[in-house]
């Protein structure tokens, strides 16, 4: 509901006044989970699909009009959702977490800029950059395995 319906609300009812004034913008939180199937949380994978997919195709629709939107796609970050979740056990969150203070401040640099994507951190970059050479079959089979499927 958040990542979906959330977003889309406050989006809709916050984007007119920005355009009237020709200045603002959104940064919305995606997720590295959008360029992979996520088996066991599938939803929420799903979710952050939604996220980044909103965010690209609103920003083409608003180019020209002085909005920014940005997209932020952090991978493990120090919060309470791997313990939350579940996932706090796996190695990502115990030995690749970004703090959230790093991620912030990734997320308001891009949003500076104007980005249309930022993905904190090396090792995220290099998880979705490879993901994209592995066939989609392969990569819900690595997810499975790094979640304990």
């Amino acid at each position: 509901m958040v990542n979906l319906v959330a977003l889309t609300r406050l989006t809709r009812k916050l984007l007119p006044a920005m355009l009237q004034r020709r200045t603002g913008g959104v940064l919305n939180v995606g997720s590295i989970a959008a360029y992979q199937a996520g088996p066991n949380m599938s939803v929420y994978y799903a979710s952050k699909v939604y996220v980044l997919s909103f965010t690209e195709a609103l920003r083409e629709e608003l180019a020209g009009t002085g909005l920014h939107l940005t997209c932020l796609e952090p991978g493990a970050t120090e919060t309470g959702f791997g313990q939350d979740s579940g996932m706090g056990r796996l190695d990502m969150f115990s030995s690749h977490a970004m703090s959230a203070a790093a991620v912030a401040k990734a997320g308001c640099q891009g949003y500076r800029k104007n980005a249309d994507v930022v993905i904190p951190g090396w090792t995220n970059r290099l998880i979705v950059t490879g993901i994209g050479f592995l066939p989609r079959f392969a990569t819900r089979k690595i997810v499975g395995k790094i979640q304990g499927i």
